[in-house]
């Protein structure tokens, strides 16, 4: 198999221990209408850290087989939205320990 990388979004976690499930969404044109479609796949990917959480933006590119349905890993994450809202919420809790 050549060499794969894909982005998408975190849809399912914590189910599985060391897997998330990522969907990774392309368009295509639809030869009649000549309109965009939106499709979608769902892939089993394996996050050896258990550092994924929902609604993260990540890379993920195929490896041998880890197990049935596994062939992909986590390369990084892209964005992730709770990480960074954890981080707001400590500056902010350090900005009122320093005004007090």
């Amino acid at each position: 198999m050549p060499p794969m990388a894909f982005a998408g979004i975190v849809t399912k976690v914590g189910c599985m221990n060391k897997t998330a499930t990522v969907t990774v969404s392309r368009f295509i044109i639809h030869k009649v209408t000549g309109k965009r479609i939106e499709r979608s796949t769902k892939i089993l990917t394996h996050d050896e850290h258990n550092k994924l959480r929902l609604n993260d933006r990540v890379t993920i590119r195929n490896c041998p087989p880890i197990s049935a349905r596994k062939r992909f890993k986590l390369e990084k994450i892209i964005h992730s939205p709770e990480t960074e809202r954890d981080l707001a919420h400590a500056e902010l809790a350090k900005e009122r320990m320093t005004s007090q």
